[in-house]
């Protein structure tokens, strides 16, 4: 398991590549070029946030989730055929759950890139970062998102949060695919999350998708104005 004091979070090398082992040791691996030709760049009407995406997918404002704080956006953005693939949520209330022993679950960085992103005033405990972590349940459920916290230490965790701690005031705010990703029960529904057999399977998406390369563009392009 990887030492507390670094996180693979932040310890990851965008270049390097190695075998996936649980136990977030996990070396991030550089993935695939972005394939999409031509990109187009969304701000909410206020230009407060703003981000590039492939030019033909879709990115649509939608209302908060319940509990959000004051003036919070949400914006889904989706492929021409209606496939989700990731929301921005600004104003989300900070979030303290607990996480007993008993609750914990290995987890893995598959893939850790760090992004010009800037956090000021958040608590975070590492860098922003663009990432995409598995963790371990009846199979390796995966969840890629901007974060600037370490998943948990000694390579366990209760839920992978795609979050960056915000400024006093303004809450977090997260883009992914989910805010948080755990190991899911067998009856629950998983998706958006990504399901794998193995951590190869979830490597070679990484190393191999298309899409998932759009994403992490995308993910890195985003500037929070205020």
């Amino acid at each position: 398991a990887a030492a507390s004091t670094a996180p693979a979070e932040a310890s990851a090398s965008a270049t390097a590549s190695g075998s996936a082992t649980p136990g977030a040791t996990e070396s991030a691996t550089a993935g695939p070029v972005a394939t999409a030709s031509a990109w187009k760049t969304f701000s909410d009407p206020a230009k407060s946030v703003s981000f590039e995406l492939p030019q033909e997918w879709i990115a649509q404002s939608v209302a908060p989730e319940e509990g959000a704080l004051p003036g919070a956006l949400k914006v889904e953005v989706k492929k021409p055929d209606g496939t989700f693939m990731a929301a921005l949520r600004t104003g989300l209330p900070p979030s303290s759950a607990e996480c007993p022993q008993d609750a914990r679950r290995p987890y893995t960085v598959i893939s850790s890139v760090p992004s010009d992103m800037k956090a000021e005033g958040g608590e975070g405990t590492i860098p922003p970062r663009v990432v995409f972590r598995v963790i371990q349940g009846y199979r390796y459920f995966g969840s890629y998102g901007v974060t600037n916290l370490v998943g948990g230490a000694d390579g366990q965790a209760c839920e992978l949060r795609n979050v960056i701690r915000g400024p006093a005031g303004k809450g977090d705010y997260s883009f992914g695919d989910l805010v948080a990703v755990r190991a899911f029960a067998p009856d629950e529904k998983v998706a958006p999350a990504k399901a794998f057999d193995t951590l190869g399977q979830a490597a070679q998406y990484v190393g191999d998708s298309s899409d998932f390369a759009n994403v992490q563009r995308m993910l890195m392009s985003l500037e929070i104005k205020n």
